[in-house]
């Protein structure tokens, strides 16, 4: 192909470039021996892509690969922004409530394949995406642990434990360590982070590296939601109690979605461009005081801090002003720091 690319131009796309570590993984060998020796004299574009993470960003970013520094660009396809999600949900249900579109991204995080999955079925208020996941045979219940099976291998359980863990509000290492009955899981952690990117290290904003105020989440909002309800209530899937399982969802939406509105807004205020850093702020010990979200402005020395409620009238101004009291003494003590509440209405 590569001599035949000599007299003409065409694009070559091998889709799941990463099988051939279970075909016959000396196939990246020759290819780097074979694109080395052509490239130059060639009219080929040749794109690869693959659906496991891990795996791919070995072949391509290891150096200890043999096509290791070969690819000219890299792309890592990310989830829909949020003016896509809210464009998306207008063609297809234009009487959408705040509360659908804070459900679409709670149950996809903007991932197509799921976001498609609602749309070719005309199903995009809150209750029939709940249901239209939680029946039998749907494609839902099974795909958090085909996805990650893909990418951990047979030694998937650790793995699952901690996902698990952290899905429930186990978020920093001890609280993890400690619902594995004291397993050490450093190493783990790592790999979660560094070779499958599936959780983030989280630290309050403005906090130096070594701090110990460190919290784990997970970054996918569907394993996220998968390890909450499928997986945390796999025996009422296992005897197909969907009505169970659709009711425990149902409850726990409002709760649920309350957190997951706070990374919608994050990322709000990250898609707009107007901030150089952007997390939450929290700290060890006293009083315990916790923002929602802390935004730096591009200009110096302003910042916003958010408090973020489902509802408006649940929001307590005088609180918020004591904490960012607080935060101005702890770590920005120089800053215009406007405060506001952010609810479902604001979305």
């Amino acid at each position: 192909m590569m001599e035949i690319a000599g007299q003409r131009a065409f694009n070559l796309v091998i889709d799941e470039f990463q099988e051939f570590y279970n075909i016959n993984n000396s196939i990246y060998s020759d290819i780097q021996n074979i694109w080395d020796r052509y490239r130059k004299e060639t009219k080929m574009n040749l794109i690869v892509c693959g659906s496991i993470y891990s795996l791919m960003n070995k072949i391509f970013q290891n150096n200890k690969e043999p096509l290791f520094g070969r690819a000219d660009i890299i792309i890592k396809l990310s989830p829909f922004s949020l003016p896509v999600l809210k464009e998306i949900m207008y063609d297809y249900y234009p009487t959408y409530t705040n509360d659908d579109l804070l459900a679409l991204y709670t149950f996809t995080g903007g991932i197509p394949k799921y976001v498609e999955l609602f749309c070719d079925n005309r199903i995009l208020n809150i209750n029939g995406m709940i249901d239209f996941m939680v029946r039998d045979n749907s494609p839902f219940t099974d795909e958090g642990k085909n996805l990650l099976i893909e990418e951990f291998g047979k030694n998937y359980a650790t793995y699952f434990s901690i996902l698990s863990a952290i899905a429930n509000g186990k978020n920093t290492q001890a609280e993890i360590e400690a619902a594995l009955g004291n397993k050490s899981i450093g190493g783990y952690l790592r790999r979660l982070i560094e070779d499958y990117n599936i959780i983030v290290r989280q630290r309050p904003i403005l906090s130096k590296e070594g701090t110990l105020a460190i919290r784990y989440e997970i970054q996918d909002n569907f394993i996220s939601f998968w390890f909450n309800y499928f997986d945390k209530n796999r025996s009422l899937i296992e005897i197909k109690n969907y009505m169970a399982l659709r009711s425990i969802i149902k409850a726990d939406y409002p709760t649920y979605s309350g957190k997951m509105l706070e990374r919608y807004f994050k990322q709000k205020f990250a898609e707009s461009f107007l901030y150089k850093d952007i997390g939450s702020w929290w700290e060890l010990k006293g009083d315990a005081y916790e923002i929602d979200i802390v935004a730096l402005c591009l200009e110096k020395d302003k910042a916003v801090a958010v408090e973020i409620k489902r509802q408006k009238k649940n929001y307590k101004p005088d609180l918020l002003e004591k904490k960012v009291e607080h935060l101005k003494h702890k770590v920005l003590p120089h800053y215009a720091i406007t405060k506001m509440c952010l609810s479902l209405e604001d979305m």
